[in-house]
This record gives C-alpha cells, sequence and structure tokens, in this order.
C-alpha cells in the first residue's frame, strides 16, 4: 500500500512538472504550477468505469442463421490471446514500447515530450492506458458537451486521463488494459478494434495477421482519416514502413523482416458487415423486430435509449422467424405480385403459430428502402401495424364474416341459423355500442348466385352479404365489434373498435369495412385455429445482452379468448369453403380453413386460413390509395386481370405458403364440429302449403306464405300491420309472385302499425323447406344502395 501511494505521490509530482513544461513558455512561474497541480491531482477522483465498447447486435431466426447486423460502430470484442503476437509488438512499437514496464505514465517519453515542446515541437506522449482511458470515456458519452469535454484539447483533460490511468495501472492488469484498448481502438474506415479490422481490411482474424498487415493496422491508430488505406494508400503504405523501422528498434523484428515486410503490398481486400435491415434477406421482419425492442417500455425508459441499447449492447436477439415458412412465402408473393410491378400493387403476408403467436413469417412483395418513388421500394411494413413501421391498414372484406360467425355461436346460435338472402336487403334497428342506432344499411351481394335461403353452412360457403348482414343484426353489432377485440383485433392505427367514432358508426362491419393489418387478422385465424387461445404475437424468444452479461427470455402471452367450441364451429364452418364455396380449388392437401376477401369494388382484396399448425392472412391491393388505385383492369407482372377477388391473387399466394411451409411437417386433423351447433346440412328452401291460416295467436302476424300478393297484403294489413313488399323477388318453392316468406315469422306479436316485410317468390325452389318462414329474421326494407357490397361471392 505505502508502495502505491508513494507511486501515486511521484507521479503527481511528476504532472505537475509536467503541465508546467507543456503550459509555459517560460520558466519563470515552474515551481508554484507545478505544486498546485501536483495537489490537485491527488484529491481528484480516480474510479473509472470500464464497460465494454459499443459492439454489433445481431438478429437470428429460429435456427440460428442470421437476418441482420445492427450497429452504430462495427466492432467484434476478442481476447487478447486470440490476437496475433505480431500485432501486440507492432501496437506497442508505435504507441508505447515501454507499455508494460510503467505504470500508467511514460515518464522517460513524458518527459521527452515536454523538452521538444518547450523547443517549440509539439510532440504526444499519452501511454497505451491514457488512450484507452480517453476513449473509454468518449463511448461513455451520453450528450454532446459530454463527448466535447473528453475530446478537447486541454491540459485539465491531460490531468484527468493520466489520474484515471494511475488508478486503472492499480486494479487491471497489464493485459486487461491492452486488450481493452485493442478492443476500444478506432483503426479507420469504419472499423473499431482490432479484430474488425483484421476482418475489413484483410479478411482473417486478428489471430492470423502477418507482419506487414499488423503493421498496417497498427499505424491507423494514430491519424485514422490520415491513413485511411481506402482513400490514402501511398501515406499508409509510409505509415506501415515507420512501424516496422520501430519494431526494429523495440527488437521485437529483425531489420530483414522489416525490410521484406516493407516489399508486400497492402492487398487489401475491404469488407463491411452489411448493417440493419436493407441488406438484410428477411428485411421486413427485421424492421418489426427493431419496432419491436424501440417502441416497448420494457426494453428501456427512452425510445432513443432503446435504440442505443440495440446498437451498442452487442445484443444476440433469437426470433421466431421459420426460414422455411419464411422463404415459401416470400416465393409465393414475389411470384404473383413482382417487386417491381407497373401498376405498383403490393402484396404482404403474415404467418402466425396457433397457441404460440409466434410470427413464423411475414413477407411483402417490396425491395426495403427509403425511397418511395422508385417502383418497387418502401420502408412501410404493409403487413403490420402503424405503430410497429406499418400503414394505417386496409379494409379486411369477408374476411371478417368469421368474426360474426364467432359471435353469433358464442350466443348459443346453432348452425341452422337461416335467413332469406336475396340480392339486396336493407337492415335496421342495429345499436352502436355507444347506445345510438345506427341509419338503415342496404348491403348487396355481386350477383345472383346468391340468392335463396341460407344458413350458417351456406351462407359461409356462398360467403352472401345479405345472409351476413342479416346475422350481425341478431348477433348485435356491438358484440361482433367487442368479439374482434376479444380476438385482438383493431385498427392497425392503433384505436379498438369501440371506441372510435367512424367504427362506431359503421354498419357494415361484418364485411371487413375497418382498415387492419394482416398480422391483426392472421392472429384472429391463429386463435380460430388454437381453440380459442389468444396469443400476442411475439416475434423475439430470448435477447442475450452480452454487454451486461444478462439473458431476457420472451415467454408467449396468451389467454383464453373464447369458448373451445366456439373456435372448433368457426373453423368446421371455414373448412366448408373448400367444398364448393368461395376457397374451391385452393387446397393444400391436409385439412384447412379459409375465407376470401374482396372490398367494395375490388380496392383490395385478401385470403385468411390455417390448419392446426399455422394460420396465415395474405393482402393485395395498392397502398397508394386501394380506392383510387382498385384491383379492376389491372396488369400486375405479366397476369391481365378484369376484376381480383379474394380467390384471385390472394388464394394462391396462400395455398403456396402453405404447402411449402408444411412440408414436411405431419398432417393433423381440424376437430370436428360440435354437436351443440347442430346439424351441418345446408338450409331446406321453403315449400308450397295448402293452407294460408292466420297465425295461431290472435294478434300475431298472420301466416300468409303461398297467397297471392293482394291477398297476402290485405291479410296482413287486416291484422293491424304496415305491410313492405320487397321488390327483389327470392328462390323459392311457392308458385312465382305468390308469398315465399315474411318478415317478423308469423305468429310473432308487433305492435299495432309495425312493418311486416313481405318477400315474394320468383320459384325455382324445392320443395322440402318449412312453409311458414320460421326463419326469417325482421328488417325493414328500404332503397338499396352499394354500400358495404363484397364482390368475393363470385
Amino acid at each position: 500500500m505505502l508502495q502505491r501511494i508513494s507511486q501515486l505521490v511521484v507521479v503527481g509530482a511528476i504532472a505537475g512538472l509536467l503541465v508546467a513544461a507543456l503550459a509555459l513558455p517560460a520558466i519563470g512561474g515552474l515551481g508554484i504550477t507545478a505544486r498546485n497541480v501536483a495537489s490537485g491531482f491527488l484529491d481528484m477522483p480516480g474510479n473509472l468505469e470500464t464497460p465494454p465498447p459499443p459492439q454489433r447486435s445481431t438478429i437470428y431466426d429460429s435456427e440460428g442463421g442470421v437476418i441482420a447486423e445492427i450497429f452504430d460502430q462495427n466492432r467484434e470484442l476478442v481476447e487478447i490471446e486470440d490476437v496475433s503476437p505480431v500485432m501486440i509488438d507492432a501496437i506497442m512499437a508505435i504507441e508505447d514500447a515501454n507499455f508494460y514496464e510503467h505504470g500508467g505514465l511514460d515518464v522517460a517519453g513524458t518527459l521527452r515530450a515536454a523538452v521538444r515542446t518547450l523547443g517549440g515541437n509539439t510532440q504526444g506522449a499519452s501511454s497505451i492506458t491514457q488512450q484507452y482511458v480517453k476513449n473509454v470515456q468518449i463511448e461513455a458519452a451520453t450528450s454532446q458537451e459530454e463527448l466535447d469535454e473528453a475530446r478537447e484539447e486541454t491540459i485539465a483533460r491531460k490531468i484527468r486521463e493520466l489520474r484515471y490511468a494511475i488508478a486503472l495501472e492499480q486494479r487491471m492488469s497489464k493485459d486487461e488494459i491492452l486488450e481493452g484498448y485493442l478492443n476500444i481502438a478506432y483503426f479507420s474506415d469504419g472499423a473499431y478494434g482490432v479484430e474488425s479490422a483484421a476482418q475489413h481490411f484483410f479478411q482473417v482474424p486478428a489471430s492470423e495477421l502477418e507482419l506487414h498487415q499488423a503493421a498496417t493496422i497498427a499505424g491507423l491508430v494514430r491519424y485514422p482519416y490520415l491513413y485511411n488505406p481506402r482513400f490514402f494508400p501511398e501515406q499508409t503504405i509510409e505509415r506501415r514502413n515507420v512501424v516496422l523501422d520501430r519494431m526494429v528498434a523495440t527488437g521485437a523484428i529483425t531489420e530483414a523482416e522489416a525490410e521484406e515486410a516493407k516489399t508486400e503490398d497492402m492487398d487489401l481486400e475491404l469488407d463491411t458487415p452489411p448493417n440493419g435491415c436493407v441488406p438484410s434477406d428477411q428485411p421486413f421482419f427485421c424492421d418489426y423486430v427493431v419496432q419491436e425492442i424501440e417502441q416497448d417500455e420494457a426494453f428501456g425508459p427512452s425510445e432513443t435509449e432503446r435504440a442505443r441499447w440495440l446498437r451498442t449492447a452487442g445484443l444476440e436477439i433469437h426470433t421466431t422467424l421459420d426460414p422455411q415458412t419464411q422463404e415459401s412465402g416470400q416465393a409465393a408473393v414475389d411470384k404473383w405480385v413482382p417487386r417491381e410491378n407497373e401498376s405498383r400493387k403490393v402484396a404482404a403476408e403474415v404467418i402466425i403459430e396457433p397457441g404460440t403467436g409466434q410470427i413464423l413469417g411475414m413477407v411483402q412483395s417490396r425491395n426495403y428502402g427509403p425511397d418511395e418513388s422508385k417502383i418497387g421500394e418502401t420502408s412501410i411494413n404493409f403487413a403490420t401495424d402503424a405503430d410497429r413501421g406499418g400503414s394505417s391498414g386496409f379494409q379486411a372484406g369477408s374476411t371478417f364474416k368469421a368474426i360474426t360467425l364467432a359471435t353469433a355461436l358464442d350466443k348459443g346460435m346453432p348452425y341452422s341459423t337461416s335467413f332469406p338472402s336475396p340480392a339486396s336487403v336493407s337492415v335496421s334497428g342495429q345499436r352502436s355500442c355507444n347506445g345510438g342506432t345506427l341509419s338503415t344499411w342496404s348491403p348487396s351481394n355481386a350477383g345472383d348466385s346468391n340468392e335463396g335461403v341460407h344458413n350458417m353452412v351456406s351462407g359461409t360457403k356462398a360467403s352472401s352479404n345479405t345472409f351476413f348482414a342479416q346475422l350481425q343484426r341478431r348477433a348485435g353489432i356491438c358484440d361482433v365489434m367487442q368479439m374482434a377485440e376479444r380476438l385482438g383485433l383493431k385498427r392497425a392505427d392503433g384505436t379498438l373498435f369501440t371506441e372510435n367514432p367512424n367504427s362506431l358508426a359503421n354498419s357494415s362491419f361484418t364485411l371487413g369495412s375497418e382498415e387492419v393489418s394482416p398480422l391483426r387478422v392472421a392472429n384472429a385465424y391463429a386463435t380460430f385455429a388454437s381453440g380459442g387461445i389468444y396469443c400476442e404475437p411475439q416475434a423475439i424468444t430470448r435477447i442475450e445482452d452480452r454487454q451486461a452479461g444478462t439473458t431476457i427470455e420472451m415467454e408467449p402471452e396468451c389467454e383464453r379468448a373464447i369458448d373451445e367450441d366456439v373456435a372448433h364451429g368457426v373453423t368446421y364452418l371455414l373448412s366448408q369453403t373448400f367444398n364448393g364455396g368461395t376457397t374451391t380449388g385452393l387446397g393444400i392437401g391436409r385439412p384447412a380453413f379459409a375465407k376470401t376477401g374482396t372490398t367494395d369494388g375490388s380496392a383490395a382484396a385478401w385470403f385468411a386460413g390455417g390448419t392446426p399448425t399455422m394460420a396465415s392472412a395474405v393482402f393485395v391491393g395498392d397502398p397508394r390509395g386501394p380506392q383510387q388505385y382498385p384491383l379492376r383492369n389491372v396488369t400486375i407482372g405479366d397476369r391481365y386481370y378484369g376484376v381480383v377477388y379474394g380467390a384471385t391473387i390472394p388464394g394462391p399466394i396462400w395455398q403456396e405458403t402453405m404447402r411449402g411451409a408444411h412440408e414436411g411437417l405431419e398432417t393433423e386433423n381440424l376437430p370436428p364440429s360440435p354437436s351443440k351447433f347442430g346439424s351441418t346440412s345446408a338450409p331446406r328452401q321453403p315449400r308450397p302449403t295448402d293452407d294460408a291460416s292466420p297465425a295461431s295467436d290472435p294478434g300475431g302476424v298472420p301466416n300468409v306464405i303461398g297467397q297471392p300478393e293482394a291477398a297476402a297484403v290485405a291479410a296482413l294489413e287486416s291484422a293491424g300491420y304496415t305491410v313492405n313488399v320487397s321488390g327483389t323477388p327470392i328462390r323459392s318453392a311457392e308458385p312465382e309472385g305468390t308469398v315465399a316468406a315474411v318478415n317478423p315469422d308469423p305468429g310473432t306479436r308487433l305492435p299495432e302499425g309495425a312493418t311486416v316485410n313481405v318477400f315474394l317468390s320468383s320459384g325455382g325452389g324445392t320443395a322440402d323447406g318449412p312453409s311458414d318462414g320460421s326463419d326469417v329474421e325482421w328488417m325493414p326494407v328500404v332503397p338499396a344502395t352499394s354500400l358495404g357490397r363484397e364482390d368475393d361471392t363470385q
């Protein structure tokens, strides 16, 4: 202890002399200045923290493949045992030949520098330890003020560095200091640390550096910009030769070895590792991972600090990305919607594992880059929400009909719940979540192929808008919105449906008129596939912080969202779409469920579905504005399309993705249809009756099924009701022109003056259905419009 104190006192005195020598132009005040500085030196704090320097963070896929490296400084830490001895000799020869002999201050070198400075020849005299201290302070700076202080060319900074250097020599070994210096030093051209420099300039590890290579790298430290080999090769060679001569002078090498090394060409093979998501083969998933870290307060108190942590802590970020799934999805979107298509359409897809929420794939048909004016380039991730680098979303079309099915089943409605479903209907009386009554809504189908009576099975297969409009009203539109939120769906702008004023005024929720992201739709379908277990979408499984020496494990965040039978009922209904429904011909060779979606006017097209193993959602549209640039009369790649439906492009993308992603996996069956929901048969159409007697309940709606229009109207008006005859006939077994169905059901008690809707028959139906119209729901009829029209019924 006494020896250390004595050393500190001596060095303090030397510091005083040094400062005086360097600071004073004459000798006059030397004694007083030296005494004062030496005294102050002893009182200075010497505890300098020496954390690992900034280093590269790496993002890995689920199999350990590198997705991207992200860094502020290209640095890879290395232990001194893994540095070539000739490299150590070179750096000491040129920077601090007496490093292993002095205690942080090279006294001889310092006094020599002082004398030369007095003679007008300024010379640096920092030891390797002092240089290490300076670099540590620069890297530790968190503000411009601290950075300027660490770099300032003042005597005060030199004294601080010297005090810290002496303290470091007391608690760190020489090898530890030298290792820290070799890892933190800047070696020019973006290479920080000796390992990165060796890899960058010569594509070899630091352990394999040869003499001429080591001398070249060692010579860069003093003036890394002046001696940059990329721009100033001649100066670099001159500097290398100076290092070789110094190595001869220190006895590290012979003069012959130096001369031979001087004849070597630099033979540079500049190699800079790609930085960030732009050069990644999975750029949009990479960007999503970056956003997950930068936006999550669990990783730091501010976005700035989280971003710094990501780029400097040498993180090993392990993710959920499955290479096979990702490759299958990327190949599919690129095939059907080429990246640089002149129509500027884009396809985006997300694949999620049911029961964990893990994102297995995230792709889109764009190159990742900042120049939005370039065809095929974007930095917007259309697969996700706005707060994760995405857009404000796109209307999801009939993929939302699955939510209405879930709501109806959750309320105990059987599959047999049926309604006459003509080409157009009018729906009124829907109650919003804010308590208000929505205005009358008049959706229609794309054609007459969906007319007739539909239940949940046939209505889902046909994707009948008019059926689902009525099912939404019966289930309750507010309940349907709340079901969507239970399934993790929300608007891509981050707002909930039940809190957004525009959503609350939206009658056509079941037809997917809300702007959402493929990520949210895929995750909702994954919830169906998991038997009703909702899991937050998860991209990261583990983060290893090499700088802090800690590991953060990311467990799935899951909870039961809906009853298991409800989930199984939905997957059963959606599985039937492959059997004569809108997804026919898009099977993947194993049990699956799916739903198409095409928004009004073919502005956007969707396809969502899954298996017990994974669920996926595909969007295709125009990010400039789907309504302004619809999927009509458009050439995408080398294919012309008059109209693009959900089954036209999104369907094949989903099919090819899922086939490739499932290759090699065991086939799993979907759960059977829960018996509690009753028969899975298609609905029977109304049959003619011989007796159209009034309802048995006095005052109820008379049963006028099968009667001529005039007689039916007269009977209903005589019972005290207002009659509204629909202008759109429906197919039924009743003779053409007679009553096929009434709304509400015959026998229903209504207040006097209430409206009863009458549907006339167009004939052509079968005679195996009920004759009383008991499955028809009440819905006042008003002139039809095209609001909420869903075109994927074709």
